[in-house]
């Protein structure tokens, strides 16, 4: 990685951790201004805004988990050079050794063994000497 893409990969978290903080400091300042006016939180309650601070508290806190996680993001340690993780790395599939490709290409083996021996096989001949009806499921209809 360079330099250049170390630089805007920086920018591109300070700026993601600054829209995530918004919502956060938006409404702790209308909870701070609503207590600061009215004095004390009995006081809030007197004038009818106790509801208000306590939805403003709850949004507040709602918005506070993807600031959580943007910040365990950025502070998550970079995986070791040459471990083969990261953007262009081997996907989380790959790391109990599970190879979805191979899987799909010994199934399509398997059925292509199993269909050639049994070529269309005679069907036997009922008593009466008409075809035999074909087996299956539902309702018989004779």
């Amino acid at each position: 990685m360079s330099q250049h893409d170390s630089g805007l990969q920086a920018f591109k978290s300070a700026l993601g951790l600054t829209k995530a903080l918004l919502p956060v400091l938006y409404c702790g300042g209308l909870v701070y201004y609503f207590l600061d006016v009215s004095g004390s939180v009995e006081n809030v309650s007197a004038i009818g805004l106790g509801p208000t601070v306590v939805g403003l508290a709850a949004v507040g806190l709602l918005f506070c988990i993807p600031l959580i996680l943007k910040i365990v993001r950025i502070l998550k340690a970079p995986p070791p050079p040459g471990s083969g993780r990261g953007p262009e790395g081997p996907a989380d599939d790959d790391e109990n050794g599970f190879d979805a490709d191979a899987a799909i290409a010994r199934y399509m083996a398997q059925q292509s063994a199993q269909a050639a021996p049994s070529t269309q096989a005679t069907r036997p001949a009922l008593k009466s000497g008409g075809p035999a009806q074909r087996p299956g499921f539902g309702r018989k209809i004779s």
